[in-house]
């Protein structure tokens, strides 16, 4: 009978493109579909969303056209999408990019979505608008940090790994507890599923090497996405009438300071101040993740040899 290992080096090799967000993770895929066949599958809970295109930093309509990204535009913002959901949907791309003799490559900076996929889920409860609006009202009333700090009381584990200017990961940590009386971590313990997956994941780590050259790309990214038309993009979300800042796509990086900015909450500097902040505070936890991951290759700034060495591993990877 062949054990776990020996099936697992049976399966073909998917490449995993990983890093802080204006790490340069995008154009690193388009060069690699330029080398071998490839099916680009999207790991960004932004870009999953339907007209919210500047400031999630998506391809351009003619790159999407020459280089079509699996679950990219597969939601309305109205709409919630799920690790779960994202877990189920990625197996599938994966599965029929096999099926087509190409080489699945995803490519994003939402990690919790690429350790779904790496470890598999725990059974979970769906989301409760009521809990949500309890913990948001406690956020508003003494911030992120007491909602860090109730968490600490019923799961210091989870709040051990979850920053406290990370509200939507906290929001959840203790929206599980407050639902089912048991910590995000027992419940994963208790009802982990192991992960099932049609091939062999291989993680890249794409990120500068100088910190203030990653936090000088964030500004300036910012900026011209301003220039590309960023707030008039937020504006008409804002007109539809059906969002609100609750919303999970509302929360990305960006539309939230932009969207405060059209309310009159912030001026125009204080909307870049602030975006630029949390753009940064992101690509730390980005870059927090990538440090504890393990069998992680880091390839530092891409360029021709990082390349080369993507398919020096499917070389050696191929069953």
């Amino acid at each position: 009978m062949a054990t776990q290992a020996s099936e697992s080096r049976e399966k073909p090799p998917a490449i995993c493109v990983m890093g802080p967000t204006a790490a340069g993770k995008t154009q690193f895929a388009l060069d690699l579909s330029d080398r071998f066949s490839s099916t680009l599958i999207n790991v960004d809970s932004a870009q999953v969303y339907r007209g919210m295109d500047i400031g999630t930093g998506k391809p351009d309509v003619t790159t999407q056209r020459q280089y079509p990204h699996r679950l990219m535009d597969i939601r309305d913002p109205s709409e919630i999408y799920s690790a779960s959901e994202f877990r189920a949907d990625a197996i599938k791309e994966m599965s029929e990019s096999l099926a087509t003799g190409k080489t699945p490559v995803l490519v994003g900076g939402t990690m919790l979505y690429f350790k779904v996929l790496r470890d598999g889920l725990a059974a979970m409860p769906n989301a409760n608008p009521r809990v949500r609006e309890q913990i948001e009202a406690l956020a508003a009333e003494s911030g992120w940090e007491a909602v860090h700090a109730e968490l600490e009381k019923v799961d210091p584990e989870s709040a051990t790994r979850i920053h406290p200017n990370d509200p939507q990961r906290l929001q959840r940590a203790l929206e599980v507890f407050l639902l089912t009386g048991k910590s995000l971590t027992a419940l994963h313990r208790e009802n982990h599923t192991p992960a099932e997956l049609p091939c062999r994941l291989y993680f890249l780590a794409i990120q500068p090497t100088e910190r203030a050259v990653l936090h000088n790309r964030i500004s300036e990214r910012f900026r011209r996405m301003l220039s590309q038309g960023l707030v008039e993009e937020v504006r008409a979300l804002t007109e539809r009438g059906d969002l609100n800042l609750s919303m999970s796509s509302m929360k990305s990086v960006g539309y939230r300071q932009v969207w405060r900015y059209l309310a009159g909450e912030l001026t125009h500097n204080e909307m870049i101040e602030k975006s630029v902040v949390a753009t940064r505070q992101l690509a730390k936890r980005q870059l927090t993740w990538l440090r504890g991951w393990p069998a992680l290759r880091p390839l530092g700034e891409p360029d021709k040899n990082s390349v080369d060495e993507v398919l020096k591993i499917l070389e050696t990877a191929a069953p």
